[in-house]
């Protein structure tokens, strides 16, 4: 399956890989190019925030709330876009209250949830409350039938698999027996009496009221208990779904292609879909082709020869600068041939590898966005 192809048929595709080998630049790429090319709606989700994605695609912040990418950039990058790019960022607290408004069972319960403190400080500090919210926010877009295909940049890879697994370990905490024993002294008056020596030696330790807190606000979430069962399934059914594409991204480095290998072995073992492997930032294949050794060589030996034909007061200078260019060429060819010893490793058959190449300029706008698209097909 090429890129384009996988853009074709697929209605989600996470992006995801180690830190810092541009999974966010391949999603708004993978975005860019699925608008430019293809009729309908793309909606590119970063859970990872990159606010210098805002300003490569001429948006001065962009949040919650989705928002379009103006066709005037993409024209003004020579492309006559066929649908629409849409950009939206995670905002963990926005999220939260947006579902507990949508699914609590009346305004009294609403009200108390989302005043209650212990739900304030779970929801603007806890890294897990992210990750599960996240794929909240993924299974309401999706539904939504909003857009004709959702792209979602992941946090790094142990990280993505914590927001992978959220749903269902959300699933498994509201049947806990940990969950029973916390909301226990809020529902029984005999409890309350047993545990108030506790309680006590609790309050004072860890402020007033915190236990109450706790009990209270798990006896709410309760009433949302279906719910978030029913909607943590959907989202597993959705990510092993046909129509869901994982995107692996790496760099040709020891360590960045190991964490790919783990996690295109976690994804496989959980039975998710890979569309592509893509490895970043790989040298040209003139660094490894045949004889480049060979003119390295020459030059370095020969550099005294060459430069002879100019200024005599320049020869030496340009005897060092032709030196120096055999030099770093070798030293590129030896990380480029490590390089394809790294790829070589990734595991075969499972999806295909695209090699992206450095590129010339940093990407800063919608220009270097869709030129990274180019790469990708």
């Amino acid at each position: 399956m090429s890129i384009e192809s996988m853009l074709v048929s697929k209605e989600v595709v996470v992006v995801t890989g180690p830190g810092g080998v541009g999974k966010t630049s391949v999603a708004a790429a993978l975005g860019a190019s699925a608008a430019s090319r293809l009729t309908g709606k793309v909606l590119v989700l970063t859970v990872d925030p990159a606010r210098r994605l805002a300003t490569a695609l001429g948006l001065e912040s962009f949040g919650n709330v989705e928002r379009q990418v103006d066709a005037k950039l993409f024209a003004e990058a020579g492309v006559d876009p066929v649908g629409e790019l849409w950009i939206a960022m995670l905002d963990t607290k926005a999220s939260w209250d947006d579902l507990i408004v949508e699914h609590a069972p009346d305004k009294k319960t609403e009200k108390a949830i989302l005043d209650n403190a212990l739900y304030r400080n779970i929801t603007g500090r806890f890294v897990q409350s992210h990750d599960y919210i996240a794929m909240e926010r993924l299974h309401e877009i999706h539904t939504s039938g909003r857009y004709d295909i959702v792209i979602v940049d992941t946090p790094p890879t142990r990280s993505a698999l914590d927001f992978l697994d959220a749903p269902e370990r959300m699933a498994d905490f509201f049947s806990s027996r940990l969950l029973r024993w916390l909301i226990a002294p809020a529902r029984s008056r005999l409890v309350n009496a047993a545990a108030k020596p506790f309680t006590v030696v609790a309050d004072k330790l860890l402020g007033a009221r915190f236990l109450a807190d706790i009990g209270e606000f798990f006896l709410l979430f309760q009433t949302l208990y279906d719910g978030f069962v029913e909607r943590a399934e959907s989202v597993q059914r959705t990510l092993a779904d046909g129509r869901t594409a994982f995107v692996v991204v790496t760099t040709p480095e020891p360590g960045p292609a190991s964490e790919a290998r783990f996690l295109l072995a976690e994804l496989k073992k959980r039975n998710y879909g890979i569309g592509a492997v893509v490895a970043n930032r790989v040298l040209p294949d003139f660094f490894t082709a045949r004889g480049g050794a060979t003119a390295a060589k020459n030059l370095r030996k020969q550099a005294a020869d060459l430069s002879a034909s100019i200024e005599p007061e320049r020869q030496s200078v340009a005897e060092g600068v032709l030196r120096e260019v055999a030099d770093r060429f070798d030293d590129f060819r030896l990380l480029a041939a490590q390089g394809q010893a790294v790829l070589d490793e990734l595991p075969k058959g499972d999806a295909p590898v695209v090699t992206v190449p450095y590129l010339e300029n940093e990407i800063i706008d919608l220009g270097g966005v869709l030129e990274l698209g180019d790469q990708l097909n």
